[in-house]
């Protein structure tokens, strides 16, 4: 039962309710381990580390540290039905999570547009085949539990910001299983349908191709990539990136901004060009509630 994984025990009315309704209303806001066994790749060193957050830097960038317990937090949008739904992976370079600029303040644009929004704690500092696993787990976790979650198993989409785009390139296009088979859930494909990469760090080698652990093919989602020319973790990921999708034939949409660096997630800064990407990225997350067709507009003739 999705009860079992609550990350804390909870004796309120609502988890002993058999109307679906009531149970979900319970659940909102509400964090679940991915395994009910110990995780796969687990970091025994790293696991005695105590979590903590930090705003030492002043930046109002909330980061998460030593993460060592891998879940899920629903974040549910009112739905007659079963909603469309989006992990969120925050970045941080593996070192720690920036989990309320990339994490709760993207699940909150997401809830807006009509999507459930799951925010992902997967593991770090420096645990990038743990955390791989993590979200592989994620997307399984929400499918196999898709009707508790009143979500639909097959308009489940992934999101990330820098090494968070990194890891959501990682179960887009993988090259391999993530784990090892653990239980019933392990059978469920962990590709998410749809994929958005902002500011994506990691994906593009210095000799302009896609870094070998990927493997990009035409069964990669349709994806939408964000980044500027002066981000310092090179805009090249982005490039090759849409480069790779294009020659896969995948759907992609990438956009290209002049300036605005690295990092800023949705917060306003006037006259900055990339301020205001979420708008964009509205449309394109809108286009994937439909059938999966878009309109054939290279068959008109027009000029």
């Amino acid at each position: 039962m999705l009860q079992d994984y609550l990350s804390r025990g909870d004796n309120s009315r609502y988890l002993r309710e058999t109307e679906p309704e009531l149970l979900r209303a319970g659940l909102r806001g509400r964090s679940f381990r991915l395994w009910k066994q110990e995780a796969p790749f687990t970091d025994a060193g790293k696991a005695a580390q105590e979590e903590f957050f930090d705003n030492s830097r002043h930046d109002g960038c909330l980061r998460l540290h030593n993460v060592s317990v891998p879940e899920v937090t629903f974040l549910p949008v009112e739905s007659p039905g079963p909603a469309p739904a989006v992990i969120v992976c925050p970045g941080g370079g593996y070192a720690y999570l920036s989990y309320e600029r990339e994490g709760f303040a993207i699940c909150d644009f997401l809830k807006s547009i009509g999507f459930t929004a799951f925010l992902l704690k997967y593991r770090c500092p420096d645990q990038r085949r743990a955390a791989r696993a993590d979200a592989a787990r994620a997307v399984r976790f929400c499918r196999y539990h898709a009707g508790e979650f009143n979500i639909d198993p097959g308009k489940l989409g992934i999101i990330g910001f820098s090494a968070g785009a990194h890891l959501a390139a990682a179960v887009s296009a993988a090259k391999d299983a993530p784990s090892p088979e653990a239980d019933e859930m392990d059978k469920i494909s962990f590709v998410p349908d749809y994929t958005a990469l902002i500011y994506p760090a990691y994906l593009a080698t210095e000799d302009m191709k896609t870094a070998p652990q990927f493997a990009v093919t035409g069964k990669t989602p349709p994806t939408f990539i964000v980044q500027t020319e002066d981000d310092g973790i090179r805009v090249e990921n982005a490039l090759v990136w849409y480069k790779a999708l294009r020659d896969a034939g995948v759907k992609a949409e990438m956009h290209l901004y002049e300036c605005g660096g690295h990092g800023y997630s949705t917060v306003c800064r006037p006259g900055i060009p990339v301020t205001g990407w979420q708008h964009l990225a509205e449309k394109w997350f809108r286009l994937r509630l439909a059938d999966g067709s878009t309109p054939a507009f290279s068959k008109e003739v027009v000029s």
